[in-house]
């Protein structure tokens, strides 16, 4: 028997026309980057931290050890603003990214959504459904771009999810660790600790870069291969 046929794409839910996405992804792309930076220089801070708690561990406690123990509070201060900064520009410019990038979707096939939109906002702030709400609007404006008649693999964005989420974990527990360090020995663990969650967060930004500059091709290919009822980006 034949394969049957694939049924057609929904037509776009009122409200919902095409816009390009170039822009914004750009931009996403950009601060994502800034983030692997500001990441990176928190790992030289843990690093130092982690050096100056090894040593006062081993009793070097000196003079010169003090002026490096004051030296790294400053560079890990200076890394938790400067990392705290980033995120939030990104996350600012990354929601808007996410949200044009879900209209356009859903005028390529409506069907492919299985949540509503507001929660490609509200998804990342409800508690409990942040863990997976996210991935799977990404998922779906991914399938939803992906070229006519085909389905795009997901490893790119369960490879993002997946070190995102793991960055979460591992950062909460190293900053309740470095909080409730007393000694020497605790605090060059949780700095160990933190070293290891700053570098799953490069990680991370890495893999959502090319989530985001992925995506992006994909919708401007779809539009530009002339088979949409809207022709190009309004």
């Amino acid at each position: 028997m034949p394969a049957p046929m694939p049924a057609p794409p929904q037509p776009a839910p009122s409200g919902a026309w095409l816009r390009s996405p170039a822009g914004l992804g750009r931009a996403t792309a950009v601060l994502l980057g800034l983030v692997v930076a500001t990441d990176l220089f928190a790992c030289f801070a843990d690093f130092l931290v982690m050096s100056v708690a090894g040593d006062a561990a081993d009793g070097a406690l000196d003079a010169d050890l003090a002026h490096r123990a004051d030296r790294a509070d400053t560079l890990y201060a200076t890394a938790g603003v400067a990392q705290g900064a980033a995120l939030v520009a990104t996350a600012v410019v990354y929601l808007c990214w996410l949200w044009r990038v879900r209209v356009n979707a859903e005028v390529f096939d409506a069907s492919r959504h299985s949540m509503k939109r507001g929660w490609v906002i509200g998804g990342w702030f409800c508690p409990v459904v942040n863990l997976w709400f996210p991935r799977r609007i990404v998922l779906d404006c991914w399938e939803a771009s992906a070229p006519w008649g085909a389905r795009g693999g997901h490893a790119p964005v369960n490879a993002w999810w997946s070190v995102w989420i793991g960055s979460l974990l591992v950062g909460r527990a190293a900053y309740t660790q470095y909080d409730h360090a007393g000694t020497p020995a605790e605090l060059r663990d949780a700095s160990r600790l933190m070293l290891f969650s700053d570098g799953l967060d490069i990680a991370a930004a890495v893999l959502a870069a090319v989530v985001v500059v992925h995506m992006t091709r994909l919708q401007n290919r779809k539009v530009l291969s002339g088979e949409l009822l809207t022709p190009a980006f309004g």
